[in-house]
This record gives C-alpha cells, structure tokens and sequence, in this order.
C-alpha cells in the first residue's frame, strides 16, 4: 500500500555529517529518514527554498526533457529497503500509459519536487523502519555496544599473536 509522504526536512547526520532527507507520512506519526549524498540534498534543499540557477541543474535538465518528449512524472515511491539501502521507482505517464523507472530516492525526491509529482513510500518500507527499531530496542536493554566491546575485547585476548602473518 502506498503512504503519501511530504519532505519534512533535509538534515545532517552528527555522527557521520551525512546529509538525510526526512520524509514523513501526511496525517500520520510516521518518518523515514534516508541518508543521501551532499549532491542530491542540494538539489533536495534548493527546489525546497525555490532557489533558481542560471543554468538548469541536473534535475531540472532531466524534467525538461520529460517535458520536451510529452511525458509527465506522476509519483515517485520509495518501494524497498534491502541490505540498509532503499529503492524508489518513477512512475511516468504518456499518452494514457504509465512507465515505471527504477531511481534512487534522493533522485527521485529532487525530481518529483520538481515535477509538483507525489510522493509516497510503500507501507513495508515503514514496517521494516519499526522492526528495525524494535530490534535496536532490545540490543540496548539487553547490554547494546557496551556488551559486545566487552565480547571483542574478549575475544582479543584470547587470540595468539603468533598467528598473524603479517606483522605491524
């Protein structure tokens, strides 16, 4: 089931001062955090604050040429998350048919902002958010990091250096 999302904000992640675009759900609680590069939240950020270039950027390039070829870009939807990377599709539509393109969230986000298409995420991208975090939850109250230091730092002194090939 597709959830309609609206950009609620680009941010910076403190620990790794990687940009994320925070989608969230229109009516609802939920939000969806996707780290992106400092290329796509710029494209995000300057359509967000309708700030222009002489040039066409990227992204307004590649509208003009939907535009130019008759197409429309209808939706974008955030359908996947696989190995802790997400996956979107275009849905593009000419003459009365519809034309999905597999892109990258953050592309597809710059796209549609510009296109004034809508944008939503798949409901199981939502629900594995939440078992994710339930997941992390339960890390944390059973020892979380500090635990597993405390079993790498174990698991080091056990190890014999004479083992190692190769030598620093």
């Amino acid at each position: 089931m597709k959830v309609p999302v609206e950009v609620e904000a680009i941010a910076i992640d403190p620990e790794g001062n990687s940009p994320i675009v925070i989608l969230k759900e229109q009516g609802g609680e939920r939000s969806l955090p996707i780290w992106i590069g400092l290329m796509e939240a710029t494209a995000i950020a300057t359509e967000l604050e309708k700030i222009s270039f002489e040039r066409p950027m990227t992204h307004d390039l590649c509208i003009h040429i939907l535009e130019a070829i008759s197409c429309t870009l209808t939706e974008i939807e955030v359908t996947d998350l696989r190995d802790n990377t997400f996956f979107a599709v275009l849905r593009i539509e000419r003459a009365g048919e519809i034309a999905e393109i597999d892109a990258r969230p953050s592309d597809a986000i710059a796209l549609a902002l510009r296109a004034g298409a809508n944008i939503y995420v798949n409901s199981n991208v939502f629900d594995s958010i939440e078992a994710q975090d339930d997941a992390k939850e339960q890390y944390i109250k059973e020892g979380g990091v500090s635990s597993e230091k405390q079993r790498l730092a174990e698991l080091l002194e056990r190890l014999d250096p004479e083992a190692f090939k190769y030598k620093m």
